[in-house]
C-alpha cells in the first residue's frame, strides 16, 4: 500500500507544508513549502501574523495539489497556549498575541486575585508559566472576549480555517492549563473562576479525529478535491512525541528546538505536591497517553545571541557557532537558562554577561565561548530535569531519545549524554511532521498501532547512539550548576 498525507508544521521561527509518503512500512518526508514566522511588534505588543501564514499555507497546497498525486488528509500542528478569537461569523479577531508579549504578567495578577496556584495546577496538572493560555485570557478585556464566540487555540484554528469545524484537539487543549487531565475535559471551575465566557470553548475531541474535507473555496483555490481534515495532535511536541522511535519501557525523551521539552510517556497524570514543587507538566498525548514533561527554554537562547550578533554585522551561521563553542574552553562559565531574563528577546549575550557578572564569573570572550557556556549549562539543566524526573516516576530512566531540529545539534547531544551519564538516542530531526503524519495514517487505518508506527521511524531513519564520557568533569560542572540555579554564589 501506498498513501499520501499533508502536514502543516507551525513553529515558532518557520513553518512548512511537508508531503509524507508511507509505502513498505517506510515513511518519506518531502518539504513542499517552507516559509518565515516570527512575532510582530505593533502597538507596544508582540503578534502573530496570521493572515500571512495562513496564506503561506495555501501557497503549499497549491504546491501540492500541481504534484497531481493523490492525497489523504492534512491535519496542523503548532506551539501550545497562543489562540485565536473568533467572531460570530468565524473571523479572526485580531490581534493574535505571542506568548512572550508582556501583557501575559498582568494575567498573573488577575487570575490570582480569584484563583490559588495550588488550585489551578490540582485541576489541570501543568506548570507554572505566565504565558499559558489561562494567564493570556485572564489579561484579555472582558469586552473582547464578550465579542469573541470561539476561542481555538492556533493549531485547532488552522484545522477550523481549513475545514470549518471547530474542535479543541486533546493534546493541545492540555497546554492551556484550563484543561482537566482527569476528567478529560474542560476545567468548569478554573473557567467559571476567571469569569470566561463558557461558550468559547469548543468541544474536546481525541488525537486522530476526523475533521471533515477541505472547504470548497480553498479546495477550488489550491486545485486539491476531496482532501480530508484531521485533527492529530495538534500541539507540535505530542506530534514529536508520537515519532519517538522508541521500544520497551524505561526512556525519556526531549523535543529539542527553540523549547526543549523532556519528558517520559505516562498512563495517567502525576498531580502530586512533589510534582507541582518541581514545576511539571501533564500534557496528554496520542491514545490519551500522559506526557509528563518540563519546558525548558532550549535553543532559543542561542537563537537571540545569532540574532543580537548579527544586528552588529556579525553574521554566523549555526554550524560555525557549533565549531567555535567546540574549540572554546570548556567550563568558563555558566549560567542558569531557566532564569527568567532569558525568556524575553533581545540583547542575549549582554543579559548571559549580566548574569555572569551577578554570580562572579568571568564574562564569554567571543561567540564561540558564549555559546560553549549556554550549551553546557543548557546540557546541565537537562541533567537536573532528568534526576527530578526520575524522582516522580520512582525509577531509573536508562536512555534519552532527542528528536526535533536540535537533534542536529551533535556538541549539544554530546553534553547532555555526559551531563546526565546516559546513552542518548538521536533523530528523527522532522519528528514533529512524522508525527503528524503516522497519527494521520493511524487515524484512517494505514497503520494499527503506535507501536507500529515507531516502528516505521526506525524502518525510515537513521539514529545514532551518542555514549557518555567524562563523568568526573561534568560532576564538578554540576555542583557550580546547582550553586547557581539555588542562588548560591
Amino acid at each position: 500500500m501506498k498513501a499520501h498525507y499533508l502536514a502543516c508544521d507551525l513553529g515558532a521561527e518557520s513553518g512548512r507544508l511537508m508531503l509524507g509518503t508511507l509505502q513498505d512500512d517506510k515513511l518519506a518526508l518531502e518539504e513542499i513549502h517552507r516559509f518565515s514566522n516570527g512575532p510582530v511588534q505593533a502597538n507596544g505588543s508582540l503578534h502573530w501574523d496570521i493572515d500571512t501564514l495562513f496564506s503561506e499555507l495555501k501557497k503549499g497546497l497549491k504546491k501540492a495539489g500541481q504534484l497531481k498525486i493523490p492525497i489523504s488528509s492534512i491535519s496542523c500542528d503548532t506551539w501550545g497556549v497562543d489562540y485565536l478569537l473568533f467572531d460570530s461569523v468565524g473571523v479572526i479577531m485580531p490581534p493574535t498575541f505571542h506568548y512572550r508579549d508582556s501583557r501575559s504578567a498582568r494575567g498573573v495578577g488577575n487570575a490570582y486575585l480569584k484563583l490559588k496556584w495550588e488550585t489551578i495546577f490540582a485541576e489541570t496538572g501543568i506548570q507554572f508559566m505566565a504565558l499559558n493560555t489561562l494567564f493570556q485570557l485572564a489579561a484579555e478585556s472582558p469586552e473582547r472576549l464578550e465579542c469573541a464566540e470561539q476561542v481555538l487555540l492556533v493549531g485547532d484554528g488552522f484545522n477550523f480555517l481549513l475545514s470549518g469545524v471547530a474542535k479543541a484537539e486533546e493534546s493541545l487543549a492540555s497546554t492551556s492549563q484550563l484543561y482537566n487531565p482527569r476528567t478529560r475535559s474542560w476545567s468548569k471551575h478554573l473557567i467559571e473562576a476567571l469569569g470566561l465566557p463558557s461558550r468559547l470553548f469548543a468541544p474536546i475531541v481525541p488525537s486522530g479525529s476526523r475533521l471533515g474535507v477541505l472547504r470548497k473555496e480553498i479546495s477550488d483555490e489550491v486545485g486539491l478535491q476531496a482532501l480530508e481534515v484531521l485533527a492529530t495532535c495538534s500541539h507540535d511536541t505530542g506530534a514529536a512525541v508520537a515519532a519517538v522511535p522508541a521500544s520497551g519501557s524505561n526512556w525519556a525523551y526531549i523535543s529539542s528546538g527553540t523549547w526543549s521539552l523532556m519528558g517520559v510517556e505516562l498512563p495517567a497524570p502525576v498531580i502530586t505536591d512533589t510534582c507541582r514543587e518541581l514545576n511539571f507538566t501533564n500534557e496528554i498525548g496520542y491514545g490519551g497517553s500522559v506526557r509528563l514533561l518540563k519546558n525548558i527554554v532550549g535553543l532559543w537562547v542561542v537563537q537571540e545571541c545569532r540574532r543580537e550578533w548579527a544586528r552588529s554585522g556579525q553574521e554566523f551561521e549555526y554550524a560555525a557557532l557549533a565549531q567555535l563553542a567546540a574549540t572554546a574552553p570548556p567550563f568558563h562559565s555558566l549560567i542558569n537558562p531557566a532564569d527568567p531574563r532569558f525568556l524575553s528577546p533581545g540583547e542575549m549575550p549582554a543579559k548571559i554577561a549580566s548574569f555572569c557578572r551577578e554570580t562572579n564569573q568571568p564574562i564569554p570572550p567571543n561567540p564561540g565561548a558564549t555559546i560553549r557556556s549556554v550549551l553546557e549549562s543548557l546540557a546541565l539543566l537537562y541533567r537536573r530535569t532528568f534526576r527530578q524526573m526520575e524522582q516522580l516516576v520512582g525509577n531509573p530512566i536508562e536512555r534519552l531519545h532527542i528528536v526535533g531540529g536540535g537533534s542536529k545539534n551533535a556538541l549539544l547531544n554530546q553534553f547532555t549524554a555526559n551531563a546526565i551519564q546516559v546513552p542518548v538516542v538521536t533523530g528523527p530531526v522532522e519528528a514533529t511532521a512524522a508525527g503528524n503524519i503516522l497519527v494521520q495514517a493511524l487515524t484512517l487505518g494505514h497503520l494499527p498501532s503506535l507501536k507500529a508506527a515507531r516502528q516505521v521511524v526506525r524502518n525510515s531513519v537513521p539514529l545514532d547512539t551518542i555514549e557518555p564520557f567524562d563523568a568526573q568533569s561534568w560532576d564538578r560542572a554540576y555542583e557550580r550548576f546547582e550553586r547557581l540555579a539555588n542562588g548560591a554564589f
